[in-house]
């Protein structure tokens, strides 16, 4: 099979090579192609990948590792390919600094995907998502795109608009509270029903089933074994006992928003800048020592990962060395990939069309729930209907989704305006004016997208 990784010079992008060459299935990946547009970053990480490749060759030698590609051309990386992963950073990472940055100016949330910020990184990436979904009809029709790009509903449903249930969406952080909760409770993740519903970084684990019993509620009722993992960390052993839920760690941006606010301001530089300063050391060091270039990008990566969200934890609270050492996303790719490939069928939480999964948004709205993946592809399994609350959070934020969506495609700067005034954190109309001038100004690929730029 031939994969290719859109992004292909991100810094993720030797997770998702490592799940590849840890495939030992005779119907498996056989050619990588990676594409970007920076070609300092996509060497880099070619030399990364080639020293992956070398060390699985040195311990299995019976196992061929896949013939590798690194090219600029967006065309011929797409022509052909069976998979192709979409994990671009449009307006690179001095567009996020800027997201984070004009935001927290006007006394806002900034993060990438969260707030004003991921408005604005969704409104300059979807027109080119929606590129790279057609070139895919044209060039590999019966090709599966797997979305990484944030943010990750957002962007599967434009790209959905394109080629339909073939873009399927993607992310970790959901597996991630399930495995936590799991793990905590002492119980194999693999043998458990998995009740998670909202969307892409706004949702929920309502249950998780044990030979049929739901074990959620030993959690909760357990503050010790609660306050050991990440969420009881973030959020609190008394609030997620008072909502009986686990949410998604990115819920914190809405449950402590003052807090939130507070703590990226009062540190020495934003998410954003941090990476910026990490990565460029990182592609400096690789391209002034190409040999060493899989044990800097190790180092990085656990420096990276240690401090995920650090401004939201205790000093004394640092992650856990399971959360350090980082994964998850690259073997829900995975996972989807061999169960579509080889018909392996396998039970993941996906991005897709809600079709009557969760009562109240539209069928095409693109939801984050559990799916029986075969070869024909994902389909939702039954959720529990979101309470009261949370449907009205998850109405409000779809409905600002598919605002921004219609004003990247038609380029329009009222509609923009629009979408930034309805998030609910986003508190005046405006302040929205005032984002999306801010915005405009500050990341040239965004101001592209409209009309009377």
């Amino acid at each position: 099979m031939r994969l290719t990784i859109l992004g292909g010079g991100g810094f993720r992008v030797p997770l998702v090579y490592a799940a590849v060459l840890a495939d030992r299935a005779e119907r498996r990946v056989t050619h990588v192609v990676l594409h970007d547009t920076d070609e300092t970053r996509l060497r880099a990480i070619g030399h990364v990948l080639t020293t992956q490749a070398q060390r699985h060759t040195a311990a299995h030698p019976q196992h061929r590792a896949p013939e590798l590609t690194v090219t600029t051309d967006l065309d011929r990386a797409i022509e052909g390919a069976d998979f192709v992963f979409s994990a671009i950073r449009v307006g690179g990472l001095d567009g996020r600094t800027a997201d984070e940055r004009v935001a927290l100016d006007l006394g806002l949330l900034g993060q990438e995907t969260t707030g004003a910020g991921g408005v604005s990184y969704g409104l300059r990436t979807v027109p080119v998502a929606v590129d790279i979904a057609e070139r895919v009809r044209r060039l590999a029709p019966e090709a599966w795109v797997v979305n990484f790009t944030n943010p990750a509903g957002l962007v599967t449903q434009a790209m959905q608009q394109v080629i339909g249930e073939r873009v399927v969406g993607i992310c970790d952080s959901a597996l991630g509270v399930a495995r936590r909760a799991a793990i905590a409770l002492g119980h194999d993740l693999a043998r458990a029903e998995v009740d998670y519903a909202g969307l892409n970084h706004l949702g929920w684990l309502q249950a998780l089933r044990v030979d049929g019993r739901d074990v959620l509620p030993d959690l909760l009722a357990d503050p010790a074994r609660l306050g050991s993992i990440e969420e009881g960390h973030l959020f609190g052993t008394d609030w997620l006992q008072t909502l009986g839920l686990l949410p998604n760690e990115y819920l914190y941006y809405y449950y402590f928003t003052r807090e939130a606010i507070a703590a990226i301001r009062s540190g020495p530089q934003t998410r954003g800048e941090f990476l910026v300063g990490q990565q460029s050391s990182f592609y400096a060091a690789v391209a002034d020592s190409p040999g060493e270039a899989w044990t800097v990008w190790d180092r990085v990566k656990r420096e990276r990962n240690a401090t995920y969200m650090q401004e939201n934890r205790a000093a004394d609270e640092p992650r856990s060395e399971q959360d350090i050492e980082g994964g998850g996303y690259e073997g829900v790719a995975l996972g989807l990939m061999t169960a579509i490939a080889r018909d392996e069928p396998a039970t993941l939480v996906l991005n897709v069309a809600n079709a009557g999964t969760l009562p109240g948004l539209p069928v095409d709205a693109v939801v984050e729930v559990p799916c029986r993946v075969t070869a024909a592809g994902p389909r939702p399994l039954p959720v529990s209907p979101l309470r009261g609350a949370e449907l009205g959070l998850t109405l409000q934020v779809k409905a600002v989704e598919e605002l921004t969506i219609r004003a990247a495609l038609a380029g329009d700067p009222r509609l923009a305006v629009e979408a930034l005034a309805l998030h609910p954190l986003v508190d005046s109309v405006t302040v929205a004016r005032q984002l999306l001038a801010g915005y405009r100004a500050a990341i040239p690929s965004l101001d592209r997208v409209f009309r009377d730029a």
